[in-house]
């Protein structure tokens, strides 16, 4: 109704200007007759006339209205140069805003949700340099301001942010007509107020925030380089520091493009993703699952058996998964490709050389170009009384534990309730240790909905998981837990404490704080990636703010590209679209927004649910537990902001919504799109279709109804 208002509003004002022809008094021989009309009565009425002046002015602007320039002459000749000056500037800018604010209300919503990932991009831009293009704008006299008003009103530009930058950039053109108008009896034709050198100064005053802003970057960058002395020539046109997931694509790109590159690393080709973090927790969960599906082989009309878990042999089956896998991130392999591996510790002693302590005793100096700092994360271990003697593990040194253990762990004790503490939980459990799981939160998996975290907590626990949750790890004493809730303690005693509470990015021992990186949690990097140093360069687990490999990856690609060829073009990172999968079984995938975040956030969403106990493939499998979880915008879009799935194969399910949402493809889309029968994919198109199901049109089907009653006569 209010948007109904406002149209009504405009609609009324432009109906009166065509109406009582007032575009008659908007042309310049009629501005002309006017003003000798009202000279008179101005000089006895100043402040009717002043006050009326300005709503006619405001009204105008605020419909994009023809006229506004010819107006502004008008008030050179009636009021003079300050008077005018002032009236115009603050009544073009009030209608100005009115017509901003009008076309956000009225519009907005309807195109950001038809073009809502298109424009995330450009409102990420007006965020950070908002002001200066407006500005630019804004001091081009010749660029219709109307258009100006109707587009900012469709974009996330803050509304003060737009009053102030429209009222200093219209100042110098309104000063320019105003002063015009003084001489208004002379003036014959309105094109030739403004010659073309003027119009160039303007665009001159328009440009030069952004000059100012690029003479800012220069001297931040000088300042920032003070006291080091640049080489003439260089080694190397790449380092990159660390063959984790970031490094290893950092170091390819540099070698595929012919660059020069020396990739640096400390222990294991292939990082934690490889060595202790997803590679062996994988393989661990595939040989839980076995046992578990033989546990409850009853499922599939078979007996069950209680499986026999050599845990060495397990063990060994994932040490030999890491050893397959091994040659894709090897020495031999980038070696290959043109890179300079070399193993050793590299410290940056200024922002063009690097010095390496290589494991075969040497010392090695390298002066380069840019750096790129991909060192990754390591375990975070919470100050707990009593950790530092408990023999505590971590991803990083649990693997080599387990290899030394003739049988899995009696009693596992696992603090943490994010994904890596609650797959380890369950492969545990089902591999044959008694595991309780201590998560300080009222929920596990806290970023999830809960309906997730609900799910997640039960299948642990039908595994034999005991859960604590809204429990705190108060100390550790006597080969026990100590935790605590609500005032009571409960003693949990282990054979293994495995700490899961969370990473943190491996900062020291890389010169940072020597040189002066900037460093929070994370190095700290602008949006292509680049430190406080323009050819220093971070990517994944250290830059954050996602810990996953294929966001390394992904950063991966924009800091190499930017550090070799920003000179001519640099690309900010896009985290548009980022999926994350949690391997519990049934896995818990995601992309975009969920319901909490979306609440979080007041985004008004529509939330589309299929479960797959109703689909066929699932119903053969037995794997029913789950469902799809898709997120559109409130009002009956079809766009894709978000989808949760839980199930069987979940990861490979949300691949179909994260292209969708990379690329603006709709449910519509996906419903008219054939999935093969019968497979588990079909629970996206079935998704697709219970939103359908929700927007048919009502209306129509019942004049179809009627249609198909007549033809039966």
């Amino acid at each position: 109704m209010k948007k109904l208002v406002i149209l009504a509003a405009l609609t009324a004002v432009v109906a009166a200007y065509f109406l009582f022809d007032l575009g008659q008094y908007l042309t310049l021989d009629g501005i002309k007759r006017a003003v000798g009309e009202w000279e008179a009565f101005y000089a006895e009425n100043p402040v009717v006339v002043l006050a009326g002046f300005f709503l006619a002015y405001v009204a105008v602007t605020a419909a994009s209205l023809p006229g506004a320039a010819i107006m502004t002459l008008a008030a050179g000749a009636l009021f003079g140069v300050v008077t005018g000056t002032i009236l115009v500037s603050f009544a073009s800018t009030l209608g100005a805003t009115l017509a901003f604010l009008s076309s956000r209300y009225v519009l907005r919503d309807t195109i950001e949700a038809r073009f809502g990932e298109r424009l995330k991009a450009i409102n990420a831009g007006l965020e950070r340099d908002g002001a200066f293009y407006l500005f630019s704008l804004r001091m081009i006299p010749a660029f219709p301001f109307f258009v100006v008003n109707l587009v900012m009103g469709l974009t996330r530009i803050r509304t003060f942010t737009y009053v102030w930058v429209s009222q200093l950039g219209m100042l110098l053109g309104t000063i320019a007509y105003v002063n015009a108008g003084t001489q208004l009896a002379r003036i014959e034709d309105t094109s030739g107020l403004i010659s073309p050198t003027l119009i160039g100064s303007f665009v001159f005053l328009g440009i030069v925030p952004w000059l100012a802003k690029l003479l800012i970057g220069f001297v931040k960058r000088r300042k920032a380089y003070a006291g080091f002395s640049r080489p003439k020539t260089f080694d190397r046109n790449m380092v990159v520091i660390g063959a984790g997931a970031a490094g290893l694509v950092s170091a390819y790109i540099a070698a595929t493009v012919k660059a020069k590159v020396t990739l640096v690393e400390a222990k294991d080709m292939g990082g934690d993703c490889l060595n202790t973090g997803c590679v062996p927790s994988k393989a661990l969960i595939k040989s839980a699952k076995v046992a578990a599906t033989m546990r409850h082989a009853d499922k599939y009309g078979l007996t069950p058996v209680e499986p026999q878990v050599p845990f060495k042999s397990v063990i060994a089956r994932v040490m030999e998964a890491i050893k397959t896998i091994e040659p894709h991130d090897s020495v031999e392999r980038y070696t290959g490709l043109g890179v300079d591996v070399v193993q050793g510790y590299a410290r940056i002693i200024d922002p063009w050389t690097v010095e390496i302590a290589r494991t075969d005793g040497g010392t090695q100096r390298l002066t380069t170009r840019s750096i790129i700092i991909a060192s990754g994360a390591e375990p975070v271990v919470p100050p707990i009384p009593g950790i530092e003697g408990s023999g505590y593990l971590t991803s990083e040194t649990m693997w080599q534990a387990f290899a030394q253990m003739d049988s899995a762990p009696a009693r596992v004790v696992v603090l943490g309730g994010g994904p890596i503490g609650c797959e380890l939980s369950q492969a545990l459990a089902r591999i044959g240790s008694g595991v309780t799981q201590v998560e300080m939160a009222e929920t596990l998996l806290g970023r999830e909905d809960a309906d997730v975290a609900a799910l997640a907590k039960a299948v642990l626990e039908a595994d034999g998981v005991r859960v604590l949750t809204g429990h705190t790890a108060v100390r550790i004493e006597s080969g026990a837990v100590i935790a605590a809730s609500g005032g009571q303690e409960v003693c949990v005693p282990f054979d293994a404490l495995i700490v899961a509470v969370g990473r943190k990015a491996r900062l020291t021992g890389f010169g940072l704080e020597d040189i002066g990186v900037d460093v929070g949690k994370t190095v700290v990097t602008d949006e292509f990636l680049a430190t406080k140093f323009p050819n220093i360069f971070a990517a994944g687990d250290v830059a954050g703010p996602f810990q996953f490999t294929h966001t390394a990856s992904h950063q991966a690609w924009y800091a190499s590209v930017n550090a070799l060829f920003g000179t001519f073009r640099k690309f900010r990172a896009d985290y548009r679209v980022i999926p994350a999968v949690t391997f519990l079984d049934p896995e818990v995938a995601r992309v975009g927004l969920n319901e909490r975040e979306a609440a979080e956030q007041g985004i008004a969403v529509e939330v589309t649910r299929y479960d797959l106990d109703d689909l066929d493939r699932a119903i053969a499998e037995s794997e029913t537990k789950g469902f799809v979880k898709v997120l559109t915008p409130a009002g009956g879009k079809d766009t894709v902001l978000g989808a949760t799935i839980v199930g069987a194969q979940a990861g490979e399910l949300l691949a179909e919504y994260v292209l969708a949402m990379k690329h603006g493809i709709g449910l519509n889309t996906i419903l008219g799109t054939i999935h093969a029968y019968p497979t588990m994919a079909e629970a996206n198109k079935f998704a697709a279709g219970n939103w359908k199901k929700a927007h048919k049109p009502e209306g129509l089907l019942k004049w179809v109804e009627r249609y198909h009653d007549w033809m039966r006569g």
